[in-house]
């Protein structure tokens, strides 16, 4: 069922266009990710959506009884409820139903025969088992839980209630509202790994609709089936999750601009050919014929995309020693508070270690003590020889507010000229008058970039990160990945982004109250330990008989995984066959399109061209299915 339908929406920003041609459909069950870059208009299309604002142009079309749940970006609750009893206010219309169940009981136990109260009573039973009132309870503890609120916290007033932790318990009361859509901006910020996963596998599971717009590509993958790009002021559709549409992403712009370029030859082959032969008597009709086809001709128009990003990398200074960094029984806290540790642990020169825990362990503080920015409460922390080391930190606390931010840059280094200043600055999108702003004015995206652009500055062997993706849109934080991927010193960070953890780290540090455990590889091989970890019933000892029959299933999945293997090897090769034959038969369309006595026969010349354009059509589409099959083959490799 169509449960919402945009019609060529459009949204104005005073004289300018923020996107036009809005086509969009939300249908029952759907899970569907809006994406695209910081400032795009993701959030005021959501509030259309959400019938919190209208469009300029266009229309929204709306299911009848359709219920929508919106959820703002770090929307928090501001109540003087206690957290239990603000949720329980989701269920108002269920608990007046069942006070009517009592009453209509009361009065049965006088007059049990009267039939319009068994009528009313057998009606309202019904409705209420139906609509799962005697779940409501556990449905409530569910989520405060998933959600982290241990049952001692049910009773305190959601205004006492941190920013973080008021936007979580409006993400759960949301949930309990249960409405047909969902509309979530940015749903995980404030969330540590342990609700996210609980979060990922609520919204699997959730009954209605979901569109979300998040920076955090991990829970989009675990979550949505579908993908809208806002990119060039324009709405593209894609199935499959985010890292399925990046890959379709660029294989569509790929194809375009080949399509593009193949019409831009033509274009100047006609072109070409009428401003010859125009003035020459002998040719001039075949010259006007080729001008009326490029009259008629349906022009692609150039690919674009809005592909303003930062760019930048850090600056590598001296080598330092092999040995960078040892933890050594290190406890950190605040006033000679203990919070956490004792830690212990090393990084050597050229490691990118990712530091993951829950939320208000102490990973932070951490940090800050191992710099000693905060004195260490027992314990020692050693640094290598040659140690050059850059620090970004996540509450931005290195900014001076009142500098603008050129000079929050140039103060830092006045031997440099202005131009290169601002030509730094501009890798980082501070163009213009931008420069002239306040630090304190900016944004937390843009106050990101800031941090980034000083820390790219300057020499540095041993980086330290703290939250560095934070207020960073998915663009940004892919090109913060290639610089650390590129930059060959030594890195010590600290994140929640598992999809960035997976794409740098080359181990995990997992922190707890009392210890640090270390993890070889990234966030996934982190989870593949901890699954192999757990506990397994082992009754081998004393089965000789199960153990062969566990041999054998072995032995039987084996040959079944290795005969799956060698047909889609089988199908690889046939498909990579068939890209062959299709891309000969291209070349030789093109060649004998080029014949000047096919050039001058427009028939014939249209007949190729349609043969081209089917045969590119096919080439495509068995590329598509060569690059899905191999796709599935590295897998049975990996």
């Amino acid at each position: 069922m169509l449960l919402l339908q945009t019609n060529d929406v459009l949204r104005r920003f005073g004289a300018d266009v923020l996107f036009h041609n809005i086509n969009l459909q939300v249908t029952d069950h759907a899970r569907i990710a809006l994406v695209g870059r910081n400032g795009a208009g993701k959030t005021t299309l959501l509030k259309m959506l959400a019938k919190q604002t209208t469009p300029d142009e266009g229309t929204i079309s709306f299911a009848k009884n359709v219920t929508i749940g919106y959820l703002a970006q770090d929307q928090g609750l501001d109540s003087q409820n206690t957290i239990w009893a603000e949720l329980d206010s989701v269920f108002a219309p269920l608990h007046q139903m069942e006070e009517r169940i009592h009453e209509l009981e009361n009065q049965l136990a006088e007059t049990p025969t009267d039939e319009h109260l068994l009528a009313d009573y057998d009606r309202l039973q019904a409705s209420f088992k139906k609509q799962d009132g005697y779940a409501i309870e556990s449905k409530m503890r569910g989520v405060l839980t998933g959600f982290g609120f241990d049952e001692d916290k049910y009773d305190l007033p959601v205004n006492s209630l941190s920013g973080g932790q008021k936007t979580k318990l409006a993400l759960a009361k949301i949930l309990l509202q249960a409405p047909n859509l969902l509309i979530l901006d940015e749903p995980t910020n404030h969330l540590d790994m342990g609700v996210l996963t609980w979060l990922e596998d609520y919204l699997k599971g959730y009954s209605g609709a979901l569109l979300i717009v998040s920076h955090d590509r991990y829970f989009l993958d675990k979550v949505v089936s579908e993908v809208y790009d806002l990119d060039n002021r324009t709405l593209t559709h894609y199935s499959g999750n985010y890292t399925a549409f990046m890959t379709h992403k660029a294989e569509r712009l790929k194809a375009e601009m080949k399509h593009y370029e193949q019409q831009q030859k033509q274009i100047a082959a006609l072109e070409d050919f009428v401003n010859k032969n125009i003035v020459r008597a002998s040719t001039t009709k075949r010259a006007q014929a080729r001008r009326k086809q490029l009259e008629k001709m349906d022009r692609i128009e150039r690919p674009m995309t809005d592909d303003r990003s930062i760019h930048f990398s850090f600056e590598y200074g001296e080598p330092s020693g092999s040995e960078v960094l040892e933890v050594d029984q290190l406890k950190i806290g605040y006033h000679e508070q203990a919070i956490a540790g004792p830690f212990s642990f090393k990084e050597s020169k050229g490691q990118r270690l990712g530091i993951i825990g829950p939320n208000g362990i102490g990973k932070s503080t951490l940090l800050k003590t191992i710099l000693n920015k905060l004195p260490a409460l027992g314990g020692k922390v050693r640094f290598g020889a040659n140690l050059q080391i850059g620090y970004y930190d996540q509450e931005q606390q290195q900014l001076h507010p009142e500098k603008t931010v050129l000079n929050e840059v140039w103060d830092d280094h006045p031997e440099v000229p202005e131009t290169e200043i601002r030509s730094l600055l501009g890798s980082f999108l501070f163009v213009g008058d931008d420069v002239f702003k306040k630090v304190a004015d900016l944004s937390g995206g843009q106050k990101a970039r800031l941090e980034l652009t000083k820390l790219s500055f300057k020499p540095i062997n041993f980086l330290l990160l703290d939250e560095p993706t934070n207020h960073l849109d998915i663009d940004s934080r892919q090109v913060l990945e290639t610089a650390i991927n590129e930059f060959p010193g030594t890195v010590l960070f600290i994140s929640h982004d598992r999809y960035f953890i997976n794409q740098v780290a080359t181990g995990i540090l997992a922190v707890t109250k009392n210890s640090v455990t270390e993890y070889e590889g990234n966030y996934d091989d982190y989870l593949a330990a901890l699954a192999k970890q757990a506990p397994a019933a082992s009754e081998a000892d004393n089965q000789p008989t199960k153990q062969v029959s566990q041999k054998q299933q072995s032995y039987q999945q084996s040959k079944e995984t290795q005969r799956a293997r060698r047909k889609l090897q089988r199908k690889v090769d046939q498909l990579e066959e068939q890209m062959n034959q299709l891309s000969a038969k291209v070349e030789e369309i093109e060649a004998e399109m080029s014949k000047p006595e096919i050039a001058t026969d427009i028939a014939k010349l249209s007949d190729l061209q349609k043969e081209l354009d089917a045969t590119n059509g096919d080439l495509a589409a068995v590329e598509d299915e060569w690059t899905l099959a191999a796709e599935e083959l590295e897998e049975f490799d990996g």
